[in-house]
């Protein structure tokens, strides 16, 4: 009998040792960062643009940084995009968040790039998310790696906890996400261009093609 008692103390003393480790190993996201806020407010933000005010044509594109699909849009399409529109003067670039409901980190690393967009570094954050988008297929909690890569992107550290702790932006997300709703963003990546939804092909090519098209209408 003391022998029994004697393994159950080992075994639980194994168990208490392994959910110490789970924990610190998976620590919690920020809870405000990383769900809808109770109530939607309009803050007046329209997203992060690239490109001048003055290009004729302007891209909206709704996405989610946990979407595969999105980045390979943005590590495959977008630098060419970027070189031929938009460094060019033909086109503007606007980023709205449109979280997914199956995504469980969609909302986290949407905050994360608001909280690097308050210290100027909004576009930085963004690459470093869909990059190393390794984070979005492993299922754990990648609060620790967009620490790492709001550092990468030379963000104040400590302004970043502060931002993702007070899920600050929470609000201004699901706002992007309603109004994503309302212009029947059915997906991700869903672009609109010049107000219009896009359903040409995600290719730097087919985006070319639809831009110019769209200039040309415009001057008539």
């Amino acid at each position: 009998m003391k022998r029994f008692y004697v393994m159950l103390g080992v075994l639980t003393l194994a168990l208490v040792a392994m959910l110490v480790y789970l924990l610190q190993s998976n620590p919690s996201a920020p809870r405000a960062a990383n769900q809808a806020p109770a109530t939607v407010v309009d803050d007046g933000f329209r997203g992060y643009t690239l490109g001048s005010d003055s290009a004729p044509v302007e891209v909206t594109e709704y996405g989610d940084f946990e979407c595969p699909a999105c980045a390979s849009f943005a590590m495959v399409q977008m630098p060419t995009i970027k070189e031929q529109l938009i460094a060019t003067g033909k086109l503007r670039w606007r980023y709205r968040d449109y979280p997914l409901p199956m995504h469980p980190y969609a909302r986290l690393a949407a905050h994360a790039a608001q909280c690097a967009g308050e210290q100027g570094k909004f576009w930085e954050m963004h690459d470093q998310l869909f990059m190393n988008h390794s984070w979005a297929q492993t299922g754990k909690n990648p609060s620790a790696l967009f620490r790492d890569f709001a550092r990468a992107a030379v963000i104040d550290p400590d302004r970043y906890d502060a931002c993702m702790e007070s899920g600050r932006y929470a609000a201004r997300i699901e706002f992007s996400r309603h109004e994503g709703e309302q212009r029947l963003v059915d997906g991700t990546p869903t672009f609109y261009v010049n107000g219009v939804k896009y359903t040409g092909r995600s290719t730097s090519d087919a985006f070319k093609a639809a831009i110019e098209s769209a200039a040309t209408a415009r001057r008539r």
